[in-house]
């Protein structure tokens, strides 16, 4: 079908670049060497994760001390700015003028 629609016709129907009888890309020597780069880049990352810096067995809680530190500075800013604690004592201190109630 697509050959009769060659030798018939003038050229491809419609869009020329998309749908399903569209005009096929050339390759160009920057479109191949900009997949051998990719292609090259994409075999080094899988070197570098086939080899790991650390067995599981030292990777196993290996920065619960970071962890921890960070999380006791973190709650050292929340707590700096945490209001002073307000007593019911100062609120009511006002009324201790006089003290008519009581037997002093």
């Amino acid at each position: 079908m697509f050959l009769t629609n060659i030798l018939l016709r003038k050229g491809i129907p419609g869009r020329q670049w998309i749908g399903k009888y569209r005009r096929p890309r050339t390759v160009t020597w920057t479109m191949k060497q900009s997949m051998i780069k990719r292609l090259e880049t994409e075999a080094e990352t899988e070197y570098w994760i086939s080899r790991p810096y650390m067995t599981k067995e030292q990777e196993f809680r290996h920065a619960i001390e970071r962890r921890l530190k960070r999380f006791e500075e973190v709650k050292a800013m929340k707590r700096a700015n945490f209001p002073e604690h307000k007593y019911l004592q100062d609120h009511l201190n006002h009324l201790n003028v006089t003290k008519k109630w009581t037997m002093s």
